[in-house]
């Protein structure tokens, strides 16, 4: 398909670069930034354009969240240092989230912070791990709990390049765009409900609108609160379940379909403690079943997910913390929920 090009402020008024799905990648926007560019990317090698002058190589590394470890991260540095890597030379992420989370990490890292360029090649990447300047790795303890906010110079979103993306892939990335939809833009779920099969695939009607709405979102509430002092733990709706779920599974799921559960077990949660009406709770289930994402997750693992929630990087001390809905497009904070809650609403979504 053929797409015009938008232009998104993706970072607030410091950080306004092209972000916006375009006709055929171009990295010429930006060539005055680095003399060398080095590009990190899973699978195949990629070629990084640029003027004459400026050197370019590629790291492969591995996919998904196999890459974001401090070993894959230890061999970037090496890399970067075995090529004399300095603060002239741009850093390149090409591919998935966790491509340009590692890659992101690595800049951030790297003498203490050198530029970057995201390209994401996913949904999930480019409605939201491309945006907001969040970058890390993942440890035994949890899921990005060593990182730091280090927003790229840039972010190139080519509609084309989902073209070729594997369809779970394609609808776990969906579960971002839904949950943006939630949050902040209900216009997405009329969207996606006016037409669920043309959501799962990039061939769908609506397929620019519903990213480029969500990325609007997620702009908006990162250039409000970069450090996530505040608002922005909103874009956390269905990550607390969602992470713990991750880590159990040894990060092996799909994080679009923990996030899918983790919205199912919020909306519950926010229904029992009096906070949501019932037609949009039960709307969660209807939007993301339609187009294909899980609602459960296995009854005998509550004890370990709860386990795991504690160190949520929205909890403090010992008090947990959820984002809920007080109604559509109305999200807080619920703290410390009764423990006899948090089952109930785990029962939710018990298989």
């Amino acid at each position: 398909m053929t797409y015009g090009t938008r232009r998104l402020p993706a970072f607030g008024p410091c950080h306004s670069p092209p972000n916006g799905p375009g006709p055929g990648p171009s990295l010429g926007t930006w060539e005055d930034q680095g003399r060398r560019a080095r590009a990190a990317h899973p699978g195949r090698a990629v070629v990084v354009p640029g003027r004459a002058s400026m050197r370019s190589t590629v790291e492969q590394v591995p996919n998904a969240e196999e890459a974001k470890t401090a070993e894959v991260a230890a061999y970037c540095w090496k890399a970067l240092g075995q090529s004399g890597f300095t603060r002239t030379d741009v850093v390149i992420g090409v591919g998935g989230g966790a491509t340009t989370d590692l890659a992101g990490f690595v800049a951030a890292t790297w003498l203490r912070g050198v530029r970057w360029i995201s390209v994401p090649t996913t949904v999930l990447g480019m409605v939201d791990a491309a945006v907001g300047g969040k970058t890390g790795i993942n440890t035994a303890e949890g899921k990005n709990l060593v990182g730091s906010f280090h927003p790229p110079i840039g972010v190139l979103c080519d509609l084309a390049a989902l073209d070729s993306l594997p369809v779970n892939d394609y609808v776990s990335g969906m579960a971002e765009v839904i949950k943006t939809g939630f949050i902040a833009d209900p216009a997405i779920l009329d969207l996606i409900e006016s037409d669920p099969a043309g959501a799962r695939t990039p061939e769908g009607p609506h397929t620019a609108e519903l990213i480029e709405r969500s990325i609007r979102v997620k702009a908006e509430v990162v250039s409000n609160d970069l450090k996530e002092s505040g608002l922005r733990e909103i874009l956390n709706y269905g990550h607390t379940l969602a992470h713990a779920i991750e880590k159990n599974e040894r990060y092996k799921w799909r994080h679009g379909a923990a996030v899918s559960v983790g919205m199912v077990f919020a909306a519950e949660l926010g229904r029992l403690a009096g906070r949501l009406d019932d037609a949009t709770a039960d709307r969660h289930s209807a939007i993301l079943e339609s187009v294909g994402l899980p609602l459960t997750y296995r009854g005998d693992q509550w004890p370990k997910l709860l386990e795991n929630m504690k160190l949520d990087k929205k909890s403090r001390g010992n008090l947990l913390r959820f984002i809920v809905l007080d109604g559509l497009a109305k999200p807080t904070v619920l703290e410390g929920p009764d423990p006899a809650v948090l089952l109930a609403a785990y029962g939710e979504v018990s298989a």
